[in-house]
């Protein structure tokens, strides 16, 4: 019998899962995928975002203020890649400006700290590379990025090294209401609680039907992306958005906490929740749209596209409660700023928790740091293709990734047994070549550590084929 079983483990799962393991309570994370951050959480911008959007008085505005201002210190305690680097929202024209006084006032009203509206003049000092034709933008210094399925996998790791019991590969297939407990069913084992924390992400609407909640259901929102090589950092310094429609932020065009390039993503409602295909007519969109805040970048540099879900609420706001079913709480539509808020979110998880009567006395022993598992290397690193130290013999050319950082990433508390798993923890992969070169020596490495065949390591997940993926995507490769 568990105290709490969380369902997802996305970021809100995992932030939640770690949340709980400074107390005295038996909690579980229950996965369907074979990993953590298989879902949203790996494939979305980035963006630690400042809060001057959200519309004030609802949970995001509230939310993602408080989550921002936590990341510093989460990072330092988990090691998974942050900095602020501010944000810059342009405008080309006096209608526009309006609606940078909008957001101004928006973000005040919601606490955001370190906002002004700047004139083109002082943009174009700021991003040299901008477009020449930006006439205002607001300037926001707490906006940041991170190493998103970084930051989900360090919340799990921690969660687990805490005491938290991680099922991966455990799909929820029905949820039974006892009097006093719940007893989740999975395709592989019963599991009894006395409560449920529904983070199930695009299938939280799923989830929540399961004890007979029909509230709300889940839009899923599609997003697509471009990333570039590293070369092409240099044409921004911070985050530059456009003025935001009514479906989203709109086409961004920022860094990666690692230094690629990166645009997108557009937002389009889908009806298939597991549909991360891209499209070579919306990604030739984000393109002619990026190049309207910068136009320097070179599709020759471009390494690949991707998309991710976002789950979306029919209620147009997260939603985070104990709902009328005792015992079970959901955390349901959290789409952006969702990656922002979720420490926020797990704080608030908690202290519903709390006001449900749950007891939370903290350990004496919670220890919050995690160790990073990518080494800096510097320009005194000595690493070689064909050393015979691990720490020194490189697996990824690309990325600079060694023999010793994967074996780290395989003997860390969750067992990973997929090139992707490595390549989440690592960047093992993630360069120029996607893998080409990499992709058979990390296999290699995986079957050696797990003491396994090589034919049975997996490149993403259960049933997925043991061959490399194409160096690189036809659809961009095509995009001018």
């Amino acid at each position: 019998m568990y105290d709490i079983a969380i369902i997802g483990a996305g970021v809100e799962g995992s932030a939640i899962a770690r949340r709980l393991s400074k107390y005295r309570l038996k909690v579980c994370l229950i996965e369907e995928r074979d990993d953590v951050s298989c879902g949203a959480s790996k494939a979305n911008s980035g963006i630690v975002h400042g809060g001057y959007d959200d519309r004030p008085g609802t949970l995001k505005a509230e939310l993602c203020v408080r989550g921002n201002r936590m990341y510093d210190r989460l990072n330092r305690e988990l090691n998974f890649g942050y900095r602020e680097t501010g944000s810059l929202v342009i405008a080309f024209s006096e209608e526009e400006k309006k609606h940078l006084e909008k957001l101004y006032a928006s973000g005040i009203k919601n606490g955001v700290g370190g906002m002004k509206i700047i004139d083109g003049k002082r943009v174009k000092q700021m991003e040299p590379y901008v477009n020449k034709d930006v006439k205002w933008a607001l300037y926001c210094r707490n906006s940041g990025v991170c190493s998103p399925y970084e930051f989900t996998i360090a919340l799990a790791e921690n969660a687990v090294e805490n005491g938290v019991n991680l099922k991966l590969e455990n799909k929820v297939i029905g949820i039974d209401k006892r009097k006093d407990y719940f007893e989740i069913v999975t395709n592989q084992e019963r599991i009894e609680c006395k409560y449920v924390i529904n983070a199930a992400g695009v299938y939280s609407d799923k989830i929540s039907n399961m004890v007979g909640l029909d509230y709300f259901h889940i839009i899923p929102r599609k997003g697509e992306y471009i990333l570039f090589n590293k070369d092409q950092s240099y044409l921004v310094n911070s985050i530059i958005f456009q003025v935001p429609t009514e479906k989203g932020k709109g086409i961004l065009v920022t860094t990666t906490y690692h230094g690629n390039l990166m645009i997108g993503p557009n937002a389009q409602e889908i009806s298939d929740r597991e549909d991360v295909n891209t499209n070579q007519e919306i990604l030739n969109y984000i393109v002619k749209t990026a190049r309207k805040s910068v136009k320097g970048f070179d599709m020759k540099k471009a390494i690949t596209s991707f998309a991710g879900i976002r789950p979306t609420s029919s209620t147009g706001d997260f939603i985070i409660e104990e709902t009328e079913v005792k015992g079970f709480i959901n955390v349901a539509g959290i789409d952006s700023p969702g990656l922002t808020s979720s420490p926020a979110i797990a704080e608030k998880v908690v202290n519903i928790l709390d006001n449900m009567g749950v007891k939370l006395e903290e350990k004496d022993n919670f220890n919050p740091y995690r160790k990073p598992i990518i080494v800096k290397k510097d320009r005194e690193f000595a690493g070689d293709i064909n050393a015979v130290e691990p720490d020194k013999h490189i697996i990824c050319r690309c990325e600079q990734v060694t023999e010793s950082e994967i074996i780290d990433a395989l003997h860390r508390s969750i067992k990973i047994m997929s090139i992707d798993g490595v390549k989440r923890r690592t960047r093992a992969g993630m360069g120029m070549c996607q893998g080409a070169f990499c992709g058979p020596r990390v296999r290699k490495i995986i079957a050696r550590e797990m003491g396994i065949p090589e034919e049975q390591v997996r490149q993403r997940g259960p049933g997925s084929s043991i061959l490399s993926e194409r160096v690189r995507r036809v659809d961009v490769m095509n995009i001018k």
